[in-house]
């Protein structure tokens, strides 16, 4: 049996009540005046289940998420992160060139670094070359 809607004038309530069809445009009893409900008219839906999801009638063919309309289930992650709605990120993926290119330019800055670090290698002074006189007084010029 259908579930129809009635409008009781008496009390201004809105109740629902299981009848066959025949019975559907006769006026019902309101449960809580007794007084006589007019039907009204009320909005339908029906769903249907399709991939253990509830589907609206008509169907489309397509799956909802949490940010909208997509195509495909959801099959695994996080409910917000479906890959049809997904942003893309900022940063691209770097290539194998750029790798490559990075590795070399590492290389090449250590290379530079150790020449840098042995060509400022300190200068100490050599001491110079004295001899002492046979007294041992003070320094002879160098020879």
């Amino acid at each position: 049996m259908p579930l129809y809607e009635y409008y009781c004038q008496n009390c201004n309530g809105v109740f629902e009540n299981l009848r066959p069809m025949k019975d559907a445009s006769l006026p019902a009893a309101c449960p809580e005046c007794d007084g006589e409900g007019q039907r009204i008219m009320s909005g339908f839906s029906a769903f249907v289940v399709r991939d253990g999801l509830p589907r609206r009638i008509p169907d489309r063919g397509t799956f909802w998420s949490l940010k909208g309309e997509v195509k495909r289930p959801q099959t695994r992650g996080m409910p917000w992160d479906h890959p049809e709605t997904k942003e893309p990120d900022d940063t691209p993926k770097p290539t194998k060139g750029d790798v490559e290119e990075k590795k070399e330019r590492q290389v090449a800055k250590k290379a530079e670094d150790t020449r840098r670090k042995r060509d400022i290698q300190p200068i100490t002074p050599k001491p110079p070359k004295t001899l002492l006189t046979a007294t041992g007084q003070g320094p002879v010029k160098d020879i």
